[in-house]
């Protein structure tokens, strides 16, 4: 019961890393608002499936590129739990398009939900953790911001713009006992993956030569990452990058 008492909020939190991270939360005896977008039926899933096992949580609709949307959920969350305590910004987009035929209308949406989105989060949970001395945020970036990858120049770019961001906002608010890092996930088997890529075992063979482990990764070996930096026991850690990607990158 690592985060008893606390308030959790990640976006994102329907399906994939969002939705395991949710759930570990739960368990871990965290208050969790699970935020999506248009996937209301696998959000309340998780929802069902925290409270099945005993923890709380509620699902709220909000689209994080919008200020007002934002307010409104992290007022909900307030109003239902208290003041937010954990902030994971996961929720991202990543539309496949070359980059020479992406159109201004697809990089602006991109940049709105993956980095602008963060930034308005961070700013409306922030004031209550001032308040109290103390708050967790954790931004959620790529291994693709390391390596570059094609055909999605617009989501690299905003998973690398979120390391400066975590670091320039860790530096704004550590005074204030506000916690700031970046969780870096490789390959992980989400339901976006097996939709982007439906041969499974060629994939499976390509991370197995660049990864130091050949095993492919799931949601489920992210938690610990997210809950190490949401606990107590990461209190002196902030504005840093921790990549979970089987060993794919080194620094």
């Amino acid at each position: 019961m690592r985060l008893a008492g606390r308030v959790a909020l990640v976006t994102g939190g329907s399906r994939g890393i969002g939705a395991a991270v949710c759930r570990a939360y739960g368990r871990e005896g965290a208050r969790v608002v699970v935020n999506y977008q248009r996937a209301a039926d696998q959000a309340h899933q998780v929802v069902s499936d925290i409270q099945a096992a005993g923890g709380e949580a509620i699902a709220v609709q909000a689209d994080v590129a919008q200020a007002a949307d934002v307010s409104r959920m992290v007022a909900t969350a307030r109003a239902e739990f208290g003041p937010i305590d954990v902030l994971v910004a996961n929720a991202a987009v990543y539309p496949r398009a070359p980059w020479d035929q992406l159109d201004e209308a697809q990089w602006d949406r991109v940049m709105a939900v993956n980095l602008k989105g963060a930034m308005l989060c961070a700013q409306q949970v922030c004031p209550d953790m001032r308040a109290r001395g103390y708050g967790k945020i954790i931004t959620v970036s790529s291994v693709t911001a390391e390596l570059g990858w094609g055909p999605y120049l617009h989501y690299v770019t905003t998973k690398a713009g979120l390391i400066g961001f975590t670091r320039s906002l860790a530096r704004e608010v550590g005074k204030a006992g506000i916690r700031v890092n970046c969780i870096m996930p490789g390959a992980i088997q989400t339901e976006q993956e097996l939709a982007d890529f439906p041969d499974q075992a060629e994939l499976a063979a390509f991370l197995a030569e660049r990864q130091c482990l050949p095993q492919r990764g799931v949601p489920e070996d992210m938690v610990g990452a997210f809950l190490f930096l949401a606990s107590a026991e990461s209190d002196f850690i902030t504005g840093q990058l921790l990549n979970v990607d089987g060993g794919w990158v080194h620094y």
